[in-house]
């Protein structure tokens, strides 16, 4: 591992939230460092990925790790607060170039965001907006970017089966994009105007998040 930090990844914390990071990260062939502090859960994974039982807490044990040699760190601790203020300071102490934090609650991610962290994550929250969008009407899968943009996986509206894109004026009528059609059976296709939209069909869809909603409920 010490040969490739300059590509790899430090992931502080094991939990649900670390965990399935570093092992995501790990099956996209990226190289991952993981610090746990608890001895069940660094041997749990040890198997499956490159772990140091440590205290991230502890600036002595964070340097030893050569943490300022990975250009990206994330900070899953979340159950103790004062935890991962502790560990982010570290990392910033030793000015790794990207460090992203987990945060608890609007309060803790400001105070992540004052001691030097460059991206904090809210979790629980993004996961239970998501499946609001999703178990109010079509939306399969729903992930918001920026200023109320989205891209949805939903069902097309009855209205619209049979017709291609062109037909149906989408755009025009809806104020949202069609990006591409999933057909049973067949490969994604990106969507243009001739595009038939078929009753079982998915549609990966992009637009205001409000647009969205209301094309979604369409019947």
């Amino acid at each position: 591992m010490s040969d490739k930090r300059e590509t790899g990844t430090l992931v502080v914390g094991l939990g649900r939230f670390g965990s399935a990071l570093a092992n995501t990260l790990d099956k996209l062939g990226r190289e991952v460092l993981a610090v746990e502090k608890d001895i069940d859960l660094a041997q749990q994974w040890s198997h499956r990925l490159a772990v140091v039982e440590a205290d991230a807490t502890n600036p002595d044990a964070v340097r030893q790790l050569g943490a300022k040699d990975f250009p990206v760190a994330v900070v899953g601790v979340g159950t103790s607060i004062e935890a991962s203020v502790l560990v982010t300071a570290n990392l910033v102490d030793l000015k790794v170039p990207q460090i992203w934090a987990k945060a608890i609650s609007a309060e803790h991610g400001r105070i992540l965001r004052r001691i030097g962290a460059h991206h904090v994550v809210y979790p629980e929250y993004d996961a239970g907006a998501r499946v609001a969008h999703m178990v109010s009407g079509r939306m399969l899968d729903y992930i918001e970017m920026e200023d109320g943009f989205a891209v949805v996986k939903m069902r097309p509206p009855r209205e619209t089966h049979g017709m291609t894109l062109g037909e149906a004026g989408i755009g025009s009528k809806y104020g949202v994009m069609v990006l591409g059609v999933k057909s049973p059976g067949e490969p994604f296709a990106y969507a243009d105007s001739s595009t038939r939209i078929g009753p079982k069909d998915l549609l990966i869809v992009s637009g205001d998040s409000a647009m969205l909603e209301k094309f979604a409920h369409r019947s």
